[in-house]
């Protein structure tokens, strides 16, 4: 299996730097983690081996979904030391609505602030009644990044389909990009955005700044393989979407998530990481 080009130490020293620019100045690689949804039956039966087997593909960092949040501070500490361990980071959490309800919220960060994550990304609204009801989503995730930015935490949402499919001529995501700060992340789901008719790297550059990690799945207009293709195999254009989520997007981590291939979880998690280094160079 291929290794990340980066030694241990300079990893560290990336992953410290705060503001991608500050990065890119000095040189340095954006890295690369796997959402661990990729790998969740693998997760459900052993996390701790399922985390050392991401690393040892060479991926730089993972993103923990909603089922963390029932984790106690104890075994989350236990996470923590394994990642510090192993050189890699939780860069981000991906959350259903509840983590952003009032009587969650602080949960949520606690989690979030022992495994070393610096986001917490609502995935998920649930059931919402119209524009309205997304300005309403808006609000909560403001609500959420204003109790989260004096922690050294930042709230963010992450697209699927329907945030990308108008309502009364509308998108969703861009209510929600229009009522929320720029203190809330949009994490762009490049595959889910493409399959509603949307082009993403025109989302990119209408909201630069904001696109601080990306979601590198792809998607075939082929029924029969949709969101089961590897990553380079579907209809995604990598390259311009790389371009212009450094350039314009403010682009801090990028994240690999597949739902499926012919391939096993693992095979398929490697498979992509040695893509994602051929198309990104």
């Amino acid at each position: 299996m291929s290794r990340s080009p980066l030694s241990r130490r300079s990893f560290l020293a990336l992953t410290a730097a705060a503001p991608l620019a500050s990065a890119q100045s000095r040189g340095k690689r954006i890295p690369v983690g796997l959402e661990l949804y990729s790998v969740r039956d693998e997760l459900k039966k052993d996390l701790m081996g399922t985390v050392r087997a991401v690393a040892k593909m060479g991926y730089q960092g993972v993103e923990f979904y909603s089922p963390y949040f029932s984790w106690t501070p104890d075994y989350a500490k236990e996470v923590r030391k394994l990642l510090d361990d192993l050189g890699i980071r939780c860069y981000s959490t991906h959350n259903s609505a509840s983590s952003f309800a009032p009587e969650n919220l602080s949960k949520a960060m606690d989690l979030n602030q022992i495994i070393g994550s610096k986001f917490i990304v609502m995935a998920s609204a649930g059931k919402v009644d119209g524009l309205d009801g997304w300005k309403g989503v808006a609000g909560r995730l403001n609500q959420g990044a204003e109790k989260m930015k004096p922690q050294g935490l930042r709230a963010g949402f992450h697209n699927h389909q329907t945030e990308f499919t108008p309502i009364d001529g509308k998108r969703p995501m861009e209510v929600l990009a229009a009522n929320t700060t720029k203190d809330v992340v949009l994490q762009l789901d490049v595959g889910t955005c493409i399959h509603a008719g949307s082009d993403p790297v025109a989302w990119i550059e209408k909201n630069p700044g904001r696109i601080v990690s990306m979601h590198c799945k792809d998607w075939s207009p082929d029924a029969a393989k949709a969101y089961k293709v590897l990553l380079g195999e579907g209809v995604a254009p990598w390259k311009k979407l790389f371009q212009a989520a450094e350039k314009t997007g403010g682009l801090e981590y990028y994240l690999i998530e597949q739902e499926g291939s012919a391939y096993p979880p693992f095979e398929t998690a490697e498979r992509c990481l040695a893509t994602f280094r051929k198309l990104h160079g």
